[in-house]
């Protein structure tokens, strides 16, 4: 696996536009959110969806695992908490503002049609962004 910076950087160069980094700065978070409080009706699936997250997360950055942990588990609570067709709906939502972000802003396919890896490293990029914990060019 490559390392933290490395995906960073391949991810970063798939997010160039403002449009694009608005966009995915609220349509990931959305994604996260209602995929898990879907998953959570089948607690064993959001678990371990969770924990094969965190452990690739752990490998790439352990301050950055223990942060979406936190997140991950309050995401888990507040998703079992919303009705599933609201879940349903705004995740559906949260793909079309990626795909209205790479579509109308970048004018280039999504990172994760490259490496699917990115559908991880897409999360712990916007996370990064706002705690700061990997030094990488500002997202802006």
């Amino acid at each position: 696996m490559r390392d933290i910076h490395a995906l960073f950087a391949d991810y970063a160069s798939h997010h160039q536009t403002k449009g694009n980094k608005w966009f995915h700065r609220f349509g990931i978070p959305l994604i996260m959110l209602t995929l898990i409080g879907m998953l959570a009706r089948v607690p064993v699936a959001a678990i371990a969806l969770i924990v094969v997250s965190e452990i690739i997360y752990a490998i790439l950055d352990w301050r950055l695992a223990a942060i979406m942990l936190v997140i991950s588990t309050g995401f888990y609570f507040l998703g079992a908490a919303i009705p599933f067709w609201l879940n349903a709906a705004l995740f559906v939502l949260g793909w079309i503002f990626q795909f209205v972000g790479h579509s109308v802003y970048e004018k280039r396919q999504p990172a994760f049609l490259k490496n699917a890896l990115h559908l991880l490293v897409g999360p712990l990029w916007i996370l990064n962004d706002v705690v700061h914990v990997v030094k990488t060019p500002a997202i802006s």
